[in-house]
């Protein structure tokens, strides 16, 4: 069976009182278009269709998906003549699944069962029981309304009666149709309504009066069908979906210290018997190998971090393209930073305000105070100093340095690219190196110290 798919994605999204248009705001790092699009990727829908309006070329650039093409409503006058817009990219044979750019998530399995629920024959709605079910299409069934009465009617909202606003079951905005159906149906509406706008919903009437069966499918989960109109649903949203997270991680045996104060916004994989604590956030892509530990306040982003590696608290790690590795065994932190291309191999310390950016360090090396490795090389035991730093940038190129075995870097060292310092040399401290360090010697580069007798300070010039 033929299936495309439709998104609706043209509306300005008034109440959230941003330039942005709605469909891109994030939820956990990514737009909420880019969810639904992720995840109808999984359905191998012949196309996407995505009805884009309000801020349509920033819509249109911020977003990808196999198979995908756009469509714009301009004006935007209704639900009904959104998905108009898509009726020519649409197959006139098979199934066409329609769903809403701001619902992001809505799970695969819930959609399919809404293709199976249509079946190529029938108008499948997805509907969800509400609490409050304010603001949502009301589901009009006949006989007492129950789960099993047929449909006969979507009501908006702002149409339904005092009575008709005590159902609770509420339409999601979603359905499946069979497209020749569907095509005919929209051709036929009217927007003879309180609003003057084209509903989408009014297609079940027309199914009713063809003799089409019209199902409706219940979601499971009610915040899969949820969708953002304000900030204050985005952020219940962003909770509700991090609940969702943590709970997962748990049942895989995560140890969260508090699974309300943690945040995934990308892809998080986890060996076992990890220990995350509080107020940690994964952005990007982010491996935790077994046992690994993650204290209270850590930012990490595009990083994989191997066995039993500790990451201390307030510990910043952000990989972007180039990614960062921490290897099996290391400590890093408190207070540190690893930038893109910090690559730690097995057993080494990183400490507190300490910087690595491009840099690598073999096995059981060591940077554990106040110190700056940019663009550098670092041999096995090395031992680097509190306050020292590889001055690697000349104003107009980076250069490398290469720190072989075994080196002693003293405190407050300032090491000027390109240098290499040979294997188990020391730098005495406060040195200023600019040439090669001979292996096995020690080097000092400072002034002779001088102490001037019958010295005193300048004064200040008073009246």
């Amino acid at each position: 069976m033929m299936l495309d798919i439709v998104i609706m994605a043209a509306g300005k999204g008034t109440r959230m009182k941003s330039a942005l248009p709605k469909v891109l705001h994030k939820l956990a790092g990514q737009s909420l278009l880019q969810h639904v699009l992720g995840t109808a990727t999984g359905l191998g829908a012949a196309r996407i269709v995505t009805i884009t309006g309000h801020g349509a070329d920033r819509v249109e650039a911020a977003v990808t998906a196999p198979n995908l093409q756009f469509v714009r409503q301009m004006p935007q006058l209704g639900t009904g003549h959104a998905v108009q817009q898509a009726v020519p990219a649409l197959h006139d044979a098979g199934t066409t699944l329609i769903l809403n750019g701001d619902v992001p998530l809505i799970r695969a399995d819930t959609m399919r069962a809404l293709v199976q629920a249509c079946g190529g024959t029938r108008l499948a709605l997805l509907t969800v029981m509400l609490d409050d079910p304010s603001g949502y299409g009301r589901i009009v069934r006949e006989g007492h309304g129950h789960a099993g009465d047929a449909v006969r009617a979507i009501v908006e909202h702002k149409d339904a009666t005092p009575q008709q606003r005590t159902i609770r079951e509420g339409y999601t905005g979603m359905m499946a149709v069979p497209t020749a159906h569907l095509k005919r149906w929209l051709a036929a509406l009217k927007n003879d309504n309180a609003q003057g706008e084209y509903y989408l919903t009014d297609i079940v009437a027309a199914a009713v009066a063809d003799g089409v069966p019209v199902t409706a499918a219940l979601a499971a989960d009610e915040t899969e069908a949820l969708g953002v109109n304000s900030p204050l649903q985005l952020a219940e949203l962003e909770r509700r979906f991090q609940k969702r997270l943590a709970e997962e991680f748990m049942e895989a045996g995560v140890r969260l210290a508090d699974p309300a104060r943690f945040d995934v916004r990308g892809e998080l994989l986890t060996g076992a018997d990890v220990e995350i604590d509080v107020n940690c956030v994964f952005e990007g892509c982010v491996t935790l190998g077994d046992g690994v530990r993650i204290g209270s306040n850590c930012c990490i982003r595009n990083a994989t971090i191997a066995a039993g590696a500790v990451i201390h608290p307030f510990t910043h790690i952000d990989g972007e393209a180039l990614g960062v590795k921490v290897g099996a065994g290391s400590l890093v932190g408190p207070f540190a930073r690893l930038r893109p291309g910090a690559d730690l191999a097995e057993d080494v310390h990183i400490g507190n305000f300490v910087e690595v950016k491009n840099s690598t360090m073999a096995r059981g090396s060591k940077a554990n105070h106040l110190a700056y490795l940019g663009d550098a090389t670092v041999g096995e035991r090395v031992n680097y100093g509190a306050g020292s730093i590889t001055a690697n940038y000349d104003g107009a190129n980076k250069h490398r340095t290469i720190i072989e075995a075994d080196v002693h870097v003293g405190s407050n060292c300032v090491l000027v690219a390109p240098v290499r310092l040979g294997a188990g040399a020391t730098i005495g401290g406060g040195s200023t190196v600019t040439k090669d360090a001979p292996a096995g010697q020690l080097t000092v580069v400072r002034a002779k110290q001088v102490s001037i007798e019958a010295w005193s300070r300048p004064v200040k010039k008073r009246g």
